[in-house]
């Protein structure tokens, strides 16, 4: 933990890392930020004792770079960072949809890059992140990002080619999530239950499957079964779901997702 990471573009993401770095261990004096109002530089140093700097200085000066801006800002930023980066930095890119070859298109020749999706539930270090190697990222690459990206959440490595699809089901997969609470607050209203009430039963109820998928490790469907008694109220609120199609339009959905990450990806290119 001597290297200096430095965060570009510190947004909540980004802060997310920062406070999970921290907690893991990580020295506030190794961690670097920058960011596009001094108000919220001046923010990050109050609050987490780390060091603003420009961008041309963290690529000077931090042995790792994580990328964080926005994947439309993406190639401005590199174009401020080509002319500092020497190729022995390790460049994390957490812009979705952007490829490892855009990063090694731009920056000097050999220069590693690691890809990342990772998603909102990193602001309460749950994260799901995705990580991929670029052509000149090595094994040490790829596990120095699992520590810095294993501070918020869970990691797992995959195939670059397998990016999109990990996009679609846990990138934008706290929404998912967010909808079916939100409609199934709803339905409590419909039946007679006051919002808040129906809000604490599906919250609780939602942290309560989570852990058993997460702990249990049994299969779903095996977990379904366990609730769903013959002709009993599960089984008819299920044939309803699938008279409705939901497993469907769920299908539907996450591809998609995956087809919008390729078009970004495709829309950075030259």
């Amino acid at each position: 933990m001597t290297q200096k990471v430095a965060v570009l573009g510190t947004g909540k993401i980004g802060e997310a890392l920062l406070s999970g770095m921290i907690g893991a261990g990580w020295s506030p004096a190794d961690l670097l930020v920058t960011a596009r109002r001094q108000e919220r530089a001046d923010e990050l140093r109050t609050r987490y004792g780390v060091t603003p700097v420009t961008n041309a200085e963290a690529a000077k000066t931090a042995d790792t770079l994580i990328l964080t801006v926005k994947p439309q800002d993406m190639g401005t930023l590199l174009d401020e960072l080509a002319p500092h980066v020497p190729a022995d930095r390790l460049v994390i890119s957490g812009a979705a949809g952007v490829p490892t070859s855009f990063f090694e298109e731009r920056l000097a020749p050999g220069t590693p890059v690691v890809r990342v999706m990772t998603n909102t539930p990193a602001l309460v270090d749950e994260a799901m992140s995705v990580i991929s190697a670029g052509t000149h990222a090595t094994a040490d690459h790829l596990a120095h990002t699992e520590e810095i990206f294993g501070a918020v959440g869970k990691t797992l490595r995959v195939p670059e080619s397998q990016q999109d699809a990990c996009t679609a089901l846990s990138g934008s997969g706290p929404a998912y999530f967010f909808y079916l609470v939100e409609a199934m607050t709803d339905a409590g209203i419909l039946l007679g239950l006051p919002r808040d009430k129906a809000h604490d039963l599906i919250v609780q109820s939602a942290i309560g499957a989570a852990k058993m998928l997460r702990d249990s490790g049994e299969h779903p469907v095996k977990l379904r079964e366990n609730v769903t008694s013959p002709a009993g109220t599960t089984i008819n609120a299920i044939r309803e779901l699938e008279n409705h199609g939901v497993r469907a339009a769920l299908i539907a959905a996450l591809e998609a997702a995956r087809d919008r990450s390729r078009e970004l990806a495709s829309g950075t290119k030259d």
